[in-house]
């Protein structure tokens, strides 16, 4: 580990933070952080100001989606030029999760690795194949370069982020069974999730740049424009999520019993609406015709303030699986080759090219990523005091 001792009290780590996306992370080189373990953990954690709730002793924005870490070090895999290793962290709880990708975060991987020196810079557009090790799969990066350095000045905007950015273009049609290997984990388009209170709800697991169980807003009593706020201080309706959540996973493969967990990352819940007016974070009105359906993501206990890069990726490959509440959400309007997905922040558009299958499980995707921009905030050295 690359590090140097302060006098006396804390240790040093170089670090840079990046904004990518609509989430902000601490990236690190992986040969400045312990290897895999709990003394790396502690340290991520320290850093971050993890457990918290305002995070005030760390450098996270008592967001979860500004309490996020990326590692990052020179591949090995002959197909690969990075590794990227996505850590997740708590905010309040003390908890660290590797178990799934950050779409949002991934975007800002190359620029950092191009301005690292970890990739050779070319003019225009440099091609950056990045391996995640969360998931094991292959994304493929394209960022514009300007004198050896990724650009950040465009016309590239974002729901979401201020202004424009120098546009990133994401391809994630390596990571169909991202976790689980298979689109649909259970062969189903829909499967029922039967809730300790006696209800049965129509859910679709699907695994497409991370696992997702989907659900219709309206089976939970909601209309789907709900903002995060109100459906984060709903603790039944979190509650439910999480059961829902907790049973998809084990279902799939993901915890050996479902009452081992409680308010888990994976699958991500996803409430889906179909397409209709609603008021979003910033007070404008999002119209209908801007969007093919509305949705609203919940993760770790809280609803998301936008939506979750993976999460969007996950459901825009839904969408064209026939049968899924997501398809079904949609209707006519998810047969274009884009899904524009109403968020709280506005209107997140995804590229996705499908190729229809036999059955519903073996629909196959010509394209599926993500326009996104990044940019490089600070650099400099984190410190951390000596008892972490």
């Amino acid at each position: 580990m690359s590090t140097d001792t302060a006098p006396g009290e804390q240790t040093e780590v170089r670090c840079v933070l990046m904004r990518g996306g609509t989430s902000k992370a601490l990236f690190f080189h992986a040969a400045d952080v312990p290897p895999p373990g709990a003394a790396r953990d502690r340290l991520l954690k320290r850093a971050m100001g993890t457990p918290d709730v305002l995070q005030i002793d760390g450098l996270g924005g008592s967001r979860l989606v500004t309490s996020k870490v990326a590692i990052i070090g020179k591949s090995e895999r002959a197909d690969a030029d990075v590794d990227y290793t996505f850590a997740q962290i708590d905010v309040e709880r003390d908890l660290i999760g590797y178990d799934a990708n950050c779409g949002n975060i991934s975007s800002a991987v190359a620029p950092f690795a191009i301005d690292e020196g970890l990739v050779e810079a070319a003019e225009p557009v440099t091609t950056v194949r990045i391996h995640n090790t969360n998931t094991g799969t292959l994304l493929v990066s394209k960022v514009q370069v300007k004198n050896g350095k990724a650009r950040v000045q465009g016309d590239c905007a974002i729901a979401g982020v201020p202004g424009t950015g120098a546009e990133i273009l994401m391809d994630y049609t390596g990571t169909l069974g991202a976790k689980t290997g298979r689109l649909l984990p259970t062969g189903q388009a829909v499967d029922v999730v039967a809730l300790e209170d006696g209800r049965r709800i129509e859910v679709s697991i699907v695994d497409a740049a991370t696992p997702c169980v989907f659900v219709a807003a309206a089976s939970l009593g909601l209309a789907g424009s709900e903002l995060p706020p109100q459906i984060s201080a709903d603790r039944s309706l979190i509650e439910t999520l999480g059961e829902i959540q907790s049973k998809a996973g084990e279902r799939i493969g993901l915890y050996r019993h479902w009452q081992d967990v409680h308010l888990p990352g994976l699958p991500l819940a996803v409430m889906v609406a179909p397409p209709a007016d609603y008021t979003g974070t910033h007070g404008a009105v999002v119209p209908a015709a801007d969007c093919d359906l509305r949705a609203r993501l919940v993760f770790l206990g809280k609803c998301h303030d936008s939506m979750a890069g993976t999460g969007s990726l996950c459901t825009a490959a839904a969408s064209r699986v026939p049968g899924t509440v997501v398809n079904a959400a949609a209707g006519a309007r998810g047969a274009a080759d884009v899904l524009r997905i109403g968020h709280p922040l506005g209107v997140m558009a995804v590229k996705v090219v499908s190729e229809p299958g036999a059955e519903p499980a073996q629909t196959r995707f010509a394209a599926l990523g993500l326009q996104r921009t990044a940019r490089r905030l600070m650099a400099g050295t984190v410190y951390l005091p000596n008892d972490h």
